[in-house]
């Protein structure tokens, strides 16, 4: 069976209760109410926020007028000490010029170049997968963190400063909530922002490393003996309206979101679909009689015949999105769904709610691959489907995430049958992405 999402908050609470609940889990700190309504309206003493499931406000904030709706700095004080200055958070002209850097790397061929990558981490995942009862999410966080190295920094997750990167992101993803409360409070710029301890420690070593494979690569560069990985690509492509690339600072702040885009995120999307899979067995089938021609070394061509598999991972995405909440902020006056929506107001856009929303989605919280090869799903799909945003800030990995989450599952299920352990149903919770409370228990078997 599919786990239920959070039953969500039905009670009346107090504002600061509110916020506990909100910092300890974004997703049951939500009323129950809003995986039906178009929009909501909430308020603090502080700020007004309004969430957005209409699809037409949707496409007004992401695709029509996103220079009206920023990033909310808000928000990006919470992940400021791990990502910087990096085109996640920016705006404006800088966010601009950063995509006019990094969108190279992931067009045309690229997907070609690094799907060896993707291949030899698939294999290492296969090889390194233990029989018996397993926690999962360890696992694909593993598999996830190999594939990034290898495709950033041609090194694998064994690599001892890759190692380390990934020690470290395992203990921040913990520690840091998606959201910062004192960010959510009228405070002047030069008041901390009281970040746990412990997120601010892994922060800093993350970014020592990641400083670290920055400048060994620049030199690399400088000597003509760096491999043509993304790392290169990036940090070799000027700005085709200035002629400047990024310096180190800059390239530090892009590899920090790169792996938390690249690893966290596809990560907790492999784990849930492992668990949707063992759940649903003659799906799981399916996707191991796609696979089965796939060999011990893949080739390109072999992704597109993974249709499938493609459609499991779509909705694996719909009912556990990486990233559950997006929040901007809007610059100008606005009239959302009858109401004055006064400039600053947070903007929060809900891939959680929209992909689970019972009155765009025909059973929305049935796992259902089928229904993307149906008219139906691909008309809920173009209303209801903002896993990897859209609009210009639409991921620019979208094409890689897909193309790794499909390799992988079908690598994974063609060597192994998956099957729910009795007791262990994984809780949804959010932290810098969707996790389970307790991991994600499977019994893991030889096919």
């Amino acid at each position: 069976m599919t786990p239920p999402k959070p039953p969500g908050r039905a009670e009346k609470v107090s504002l600061w209760r509110y916020l506990r609940l909100f910092r300890a889990d974004i997703l049951s700190a939500q009323p129950a109410r809003l995986y039906r309504a178009w929009m909501a309206e909430f308020r603090t003493p502080f700020f007004r926020s309004y969430l957005c499931n209409d699809p037409a406000l949707i496409r007004r904030v992401l695709s029509e007028r996103p220079q009206d709706f920023p990033k909310s700095a808000r928000i990006r004080e919470g992940l400021a000490p791990l990502l910087g200055n990096s085109v996640f958070l920016t705006n404006g002209a800088d966010w601009a010029r950063q995509r006019r850097i990094i969108d190279p790397a992931f067009q045309g061929g690229r997907l070609r170049d690094t799907f060896p990558a993707m291949c030899a981490a698939g294999q290492e995942a296969v090889a390194r997968m233990p029989l018996g009862v397993v926690e999962v999410e360890a696992q694909m966080s593993h598999a996830a963190a190999d594939v990034i190295f290898r495709a950033l920094f041609s090194i694998p997750i064994e690599n001892d400063v890759a190692a380390a990167v990934f020690d470290q992101f395992r203990a921040h993803q913990r520690s840091q909530p998606l959201v910062n409360l004192a960010a959510l409070l009228p405070l002047p710029a030069w008041v901390p922002r009281f970040h746990r301890k412990r997120a601010k420690a892994t922060a800093r070593a993350i970014r020592g490393l990641i400083s670290g494979l920055t400048v060994a690569r620049s030199a690399a560069i400088a000597a003509g003996t760096a491999p043509n990985d993304l790392a290169t690509k990036i940090m070799t492509t000027p700005d085709p309206e200035t002629g400047q690339g990024f310096d180190t600072g800059e390239m530090i702040d892009q590899v920090a979101i790169f792996f938390l885009a690249g690893h966290e995120t596809s990560a907790s999307a492999m784990a849930w679909a492992l668990y949707l899979l063992a759940s649903h067995p003659q799906v799981q089938d399916r996707v191991a009689i796609e696979a089965v021609d796939l060999g011990v070394a893949p080739d390109f061509a072999a992704l597109s015949k993974l249709e499938f598999t493609r459609d499991v991972f779509r909705e694996t995405l719909r009912l556990y999105p990486p990233v559950p909440m997006m929040v901007r902020e809007n610059l100008c006056p606005e009239h959302f769904r009858g109401r004055d929506v006064a400039p600053g107001a947070q903007i929060v856009l809900s891939p959680w709610h929209v992909q689970r929303h019972e009155r765009i989605w025909d059973r929305p919280d049935d796992f259902d691959p089928d229904r993307w090869q149906t008219e139906a799903g691909r008309v809920c799909a173009r209303d209801g489907f903002i896993a990897f945003s859209t609009g210009p800030r639409a991921c620019p990995g979208a094409g890689f995430a897909m193309a790794e989450g499909m390799l992988l599952l079908a690598m994974l299920v063609s060597q192994f049958r998956f099957s729910v352990v009795e007791g262990r149903v994984p809780v949804p919770v959010a932290h810098l992405t969707v996790r389970a409370r307790d991991g994600i228990w499977l019994r893991v078997d030889t096919r």
